[in-house]
């Protein structure tokens, strides 16, 4: 997992997400048409592409026209690969298509798709060269350089938000129902959204109804650097902390967090401060290095209340912790499974 500082996020957010971990290198190139998705959601999908021409504001106020609504679209972030497959709609290129399969499997890409390589540096003339039609981008300001370099194709490029602290929850909706309206399948994502507000509701209610030992949590991942274990809690502001606030739950964490994400950095004696919190944290294995297993082997890690009392929780793998309506439904079902178990 490739790491920043909290000084570092404070002033350089664009890198934070597409380096915070499960990057993995890739060259692009699979020339084949891409699969249709489909699973068994989409294939017991009924909703309707609405047609002709298509205008629409992306998230930095710039305007954005089609002829139609987009069908061949190239994807550079996961959390929009996965909305686009959720709207059952196959890219025909996305960024890290190997880092994408192993962190978010809300919506598993089916094969024949380009791999454009990483989501920080995509190789441009392969992308190009699979002729989409919209490239949808994650940016952080209307002049961002990614937006700059795409233009100059002469192809329709949408930006969307990566973060917003101020409400993740709604700005992960906003993504989604953005890219429905610029491929006309605005009826689908009505079904999905109603469908995360209603398992949202249904959850609270069951989290309500059961007997959690305390309703105090903290969400956390992390990275070993330099032989030191480094943990990344995901305080106000985060989509895991304000998913867990919408159940009924209080993030413990008060610490500092950039302004993007919600995101802090802290180490053991960090999370030793957070009193009786229940510790949840990702199931993922990074293939940079397992801090999982360094910090079970820590004498400090192993007296904080949440690990002394069998509180601290592993979600299932592959569930990304950036991601859109069905990987938050992922992140709302795991927390319910594991307080209620």
């Amino acid at each position: 997992m490739k790491t920043r500082s909290i000084a570092a996020a404070l002033t350089a957010p664009l890198a934070l997400l597409m380096v915070a971990c499960g990057t993995t290198d890739s060259e692009g190139g699979n020339a084949e048409a891409p699969e249709a998705n489909d699973s068994a959601d989409c294939a017991d999908d009924t909703t309707e592409t609405a047609d002709g021409p298509v205008s629409i504001t992306d998230s930095y106020g710039r305007t954005v026209e089609l002829d139609k609504p987009a069908e061949r679209v190239a994807v550079l972030e996961w959390q929009q690969t996965e909305d686009l497959l959720t709207l059952c709609l196959t890219p025909v290129a996305v960024a890290d298509a190997e880092g994408y399969a192993t962190w978010d499997t809300a919506e598993e890409l089916p094969a024949g798709v380009t791999d454009v390589g990483t989501r920080g540096e995509p190789n441009l003339e392969t992308l190009f060269g699979t002729n989409p039609d919209l490239v949808i981008v994650e940016a952080y300001t209307a002049e961002d350089e990614i937006i700059k370099q795409l233009e100059q194709y002469d192809v329709p490029v949408l930006a969307t938000k990566g973060a917003d602290a101020a409400d993740p929850v709604q700005n992960m909706l906003d993504t989604f129902e953005l890219i429905a309206a610029a491929t006309g399948r605005e009826e689908r994502a009505d079904v999905v959204v109603d469908d995360f507000n209603a398992s949202l509701e249904e959850a609270k209610e069951e989290l309500a109804d059961a007997d959690v030992p305390t309703d105090s949590f903290v969400y956390f991942d992390g990275w070993i650097q330099g032989g030191n274990v480094a943990i990344r809690p995901f305080g106000q502001g985060s989509l895991m902390g304000e998913l867990g606030e919408e159940l009924g739950l209080t993030n413990a964490w008060e610490g500092e967090v950039d302004p993007a994400y919600g995101l802090g950095q802290t180490d053991i004696e960090g999370m030793s401060e957070v009193g009786d919190a229940t510790f949840f944290y990702t199931g993922t294995t990074d293939p940079a290095g397992d801090i999982n297993a360094e910090l079970a082997k820590n004498r400090v890690w192993n007296q904080i209340p949440a690990v002394e009392d069998g509180r601290s929780y592993a979600f299932p793998e592959g569930i990304w912790t950036f991601g859109g309506p069905h990987s938050a439904q992922q992140v709302i079902d795991a927390y319910v499974d594991l307080l209620t178990q």
